[in-house]
């Protein structure tokens, strides 16, 4: 399969987010009377605005900090009480400064040291805090340059890259000072491939990453939601993702996850394809499509597609329940995919506990067994092939789990309800809690048949949201997407077959495909989530139904005397 590339038309200049030199930065430093922003007060402010390698003004003032100067900062700074007692309190300064910051980006060597003083004095004047968006030169020169300097304070750094100005411990001297250190970091990590400001924020956890050589392979990523590849020298895919902002969450990966699958995976990678998408829908159905056609080892969905499993009721003289890996036009009814052997088997054990439906596995002869079965000498099920039953009577069983699977599923939550408080009121709280876990996998199989039924019953749907964006599925694959200013979007790339109308010979009787579950989950999870903002445009058939709601069970902590894992029905 050759490298995918932006299909959606050109990247526009929206796309590179905030360029770094149309950032307007305003670079603040604080001289104090100690460390506390809450027992200390400013002596001196200091501000910088900096924006394309420009200084467009600077701002200072000495402040009154109405208390007195300890002897060792008046040494540190040269900043006496003389000097301050003339200058003006800070709740008068307060105004001016706020205006001169703006809504630029605060920057500072240490800034929480600054911001925190800032803070406290607008809260003291009851004004609300600072909410600028921050960048530390400290955290920057941590993983820039530490190796190059036995420490990174200003003076350290000025002196190492011969910055114009040098620090003085004054406030306006040492704003200067981190204002060209800025810039030399900028130059820093303009070789990184960091062309925007989210990129720059992101720097102190991305720098100290062991591959981060390889930020380069995200360098041509958009800012837009879309699919991500992560491919091996060779040009095999080692991983699919999806996101709504493709650049950010790419590069999240080199920002010190710790998971040892991560870091082989970066290890392995040798480059970053993507596809652009028109919406958050198209990327998450586009990601299932492209896991199925090419298996990455390093997604996890990949093993649990592996895992879906069916539950049966088989078509013969005295039906049962069994579990399958795959379905076929028996006439059988089926239950399913299920997301496991482990859920498949507690959903059997919750419908065989709620009716006593044959457990054996022998096949029925026309001459009864001498002797029941061992689950009905227990007394948990009935065993028609020792003649126990009549068959009339065992097909009004059968009639009844099947009706609880397709329209009633009362008939077979209820009594495991029943049987879950019984079991809680005789203090059998781990007993209950069995029961409890049986039906909850029940009650989820139910719930997620009811809503893909639904949504392959819907045939030809077409949705649009408010802000003009939309989709249009078919039996409940997704066959387009649009954005808000564009209706003519194409189809998906990659696996095109996939989101043409289902074939006329799709039985809707029988659940669906294990490779297409997991499509159609994402556009019923995406149907739920947008629902308020969505408006029919066009639907074959109705996506209600008018049949009552399924409960859900989980464990809850009690507030009576029966333990912390006593059984609830939620």
């Amino acid at each position: 399969m050759p490298p995918l590339a932006d299909t959606l038309g050109q990247r526009t200049f929206d796309d590179l987010g905030t360029p770094l030199h149309d950032v307007t930065f305003c670079v603040i430093d604080l001289e104090t009377t100690g460390g506390s922003p809450r027992e200390c007060g400013i002596t001196e402010i200091g501000a910088v605005l900096l924006r394309g390698g420009e200084c467009l003004g600077t701002f200072q003032t000495l402040v009154n900090p109405g208390m007195a100067i300890p002897p060792e900062i008046v040494v540190l700074t040269g900043i006496t009480h003389a000097m301050v007692l003339p200058a003006p309190r800070i709740e008068t300064v307060l105004p001016s400064l706020l205006e001169f910051i703006g809504t630029s980006v605060v920057v500072g060597h240490n800034v929480r040291f600054d911001v925190g003083f800032v803070n406290a004095a607008l809260e003291r004047a009851d004004r609300p805090r600072l909410v600028n968006t921050t960048v530390d030169t400290v955290a920057l020169a941590r993983r820039l340059v530490r190796d190059e300097v036995p420490n990174c304070k200003l003076g350290t750094l000025a002196d190492r890259f011969r910055l114009p100005h040098r620090p003085s411990h004054r406030a306006l001297d040492d704003a200067l000072a981190t204002g060209d250190l800025l810039h030399v970091l900028l130059e820093r990590v303009g070789s990184m491939g960091v062309t925007g400001l989210d990129d720059l924020l992101a720097i102190p956890k991305l720098a100290g990453h062991p591959q981060v050589a390889k930020l380069r392979l995200t360098d041509h990523l958009p800012r837009r939601p879309g699919v991500y590849l992560f491919r091996d020298a060779g040009g095999r895919v080692l991983y699919v993702g999806k996101a709504t902002n493709l650049r950010s969450r790419v590069r999240s990966y080199f920002s010190g996850d710790e998971r040892r699958k991560i870091g082989q995976l970066l290890r392995e990678t040798a480059t970053i394809d993507h596809v652009t998408t028109a919406s958050t829908l198209d990327a998450a159905v586009l990601e299932v499509r492209l896991i199925h056609c090419h298996e990455p080892r390093f997604n996890s969905q990949v093993k649990r597609s592996s895992s879906y499993t069916y539950v049966k009721i088989t078509v013969e003289r005295f039906p049962r329940l069994s579990i399958t890996k795959s379905v076929r036009p028996d006439g059988a009814v089926y239950l399913g995919p299920l997301p496991s052997n482990r859920a498949a088997r507690l959903v059997v054990e919750a419908i065989q506990s709620a009716v006593p439906i044959r457990r054996c596995t022998a096949r029925p002869t026309s001459t009864p067994r001498a002797a029941p079965c061992t689950a009905a000498q227990l007394g948990v099920a009935t065993c028609p092939c020792a003649g126990a039953i009549a068959d009339t009577d065992y097909q009004q069983l059968v009639a009844r789990v099947i009706r609880g699977l397709t329209l009633e599923p009362a008939l077979l939550l209820e009594p495991l309800e029943t049987k879950m408080r019984e079991l809680a009121a005789a203090e059998r709280y781990e007993e209950a809690a069995a029961v409890r876990d049986r039906a909850a996998a029940l009650a989820s199989a139910l719930t997620r048949r009811r809503r893909v039924d639904a949504l392959r019953a819907s045939g030809r749907l077409v949705v649009e949201a408010a802000d003009g964006g939309g989709a249009e599925i078919q039996g409940g694959l997704l066959v387009r997407a649009w954005a808000a200013d564009s209706r003519d979007a194409p189809h998906l790339p990659g696996l095109e077959p996939l989101a043409t109308a289902v074939e006329p010979s799709d039985d809707l009787r029988l659940p669906p495909s294990r490779d297409r579950i997991d499509e159609l989950l994402c556009v019923a999870n995406w149907l739920d989530q947008r629902a308020a903002d969505l408006r029919v445009i066009h639907a074959d058939g109705p996506l209600a139904h008018l049949l009552v709601s399924i409960p859900r069970f989980e464990a809850r902590r009690s507030t009576l005397r029966s333990g912390p894992r006593a059984a609830s029905l939620a």
